[in-house]
């Protein structure tokens, strides 16, 4: 993990669960980054105390208001870190906001769908959008010709619900909204990859694993993976990814999920 050296990172939904451990895990790096911005909808709510918590002892910290099904806030959000940022440029940002609702084939609304892509797929294209300036000015200030994530990058957090080979989910729960909404992220990966490529930016979608969250409990088993464990390892793979793996789809070990 000591190989990734970033100046910037930007994680959405950073109040809890993996977002708030890819904060708690950049800012312990050996070499953390100078700006860590933890992006959440209510910043001084109660659910984003442990953030708060943690600003006060981390001022290269910075809690950023951010709703991601809104393209209002997403603007405000991308002009403030900009104005943080001045000539530098953001090196990485995950896109790790996601919501999941437990509905079946048969109970599943046009409602539930709507939010659900609006959270999980349309909320990281608006982001990419926003944040390709910022991204784009990291990468011309970085040596170099390859791609990496110290450079610039887009790390997309999806899982093997969307991998529409394995459709891991449908068993347990079938969560038909939450599968459609990663599976329809998983190609906007490949569309960014293709598309900012030219720009010297690389993008990757995650499976962070079934980890103990508040989203991964409500499955009913306890999950098997800490959060601890599944950003130190989604960390370790994306300090070494490369030109050869924009585009792709892993798991926090690095491992290729298939599409």
């Amino acid at each position: 993990m000591g190989g990734l050296r970033v100046h910037s990172v930007l994680v959405t939904g950073a109040n809890r669960g993996i977002g708030l451990g890819f904060v708690q895990h950049l800012l312990g790096l050996p070499n953390p980054p100078e700006w860590v911005f933890a992006a959440c909808r209510d910043p001084k709510g109660k659910q984003a105390q442990e953030l708060q918590n943690l600003a006060s002892k981390h001022p290269n910290l910075v809690i950023v208001p951010l709703e991601v099904t809104k393209p209002a806030s997403i603007k405000a959000a991308a002009a403030s870190v900009g104005e943080r940022l001045k000539d530098s440029g953001l090196n990485l940002l995950i896109n790790n906001a996601g919501m999941l609702v437990y509905k079946t084939l048969d109970t599943e609304t046009q409602e539930d769908m709507a939010q659900v892509y609006a959270t999980n797929t349309i909320g990281p294209l608006l982001l990419g959008q926003e944040f390709l300036p910022l991204l784009k000015k990291a990468a011309q200030g970085s040596p170099g010709s390859g791609l990496s994530c110290s450079k610039a990058a887009i790390i997309n957090i999806s899982s093997t619900g969307g991998s529409i080979t394995e459709v891991q989910m449908w068993k347990e729960a079938q969560c038909v909204s939450y599968c459609c909404s990663k599976a329809a992220l998983n190609m906007l990966t490949k569309c960014q990859s293709l598309g900012y490529r030219e720009h010297g930016i690389l993008c990757a979608g995650f499976h962070p694993g079934w980890v103990q969250t508040d989203m991964g409990n409500a499955a009913g088993d306890k999950p098997p993976l800490t959060v601890d464990e599944s950003v130190g390892g989604m960390l370790k793979v994306i300090s070494s990814l490369s030109e050869k793996d924009t585009g792709t789809f892993l798991d926090w070990e690095g491992k290729v999920v298939p599409w």
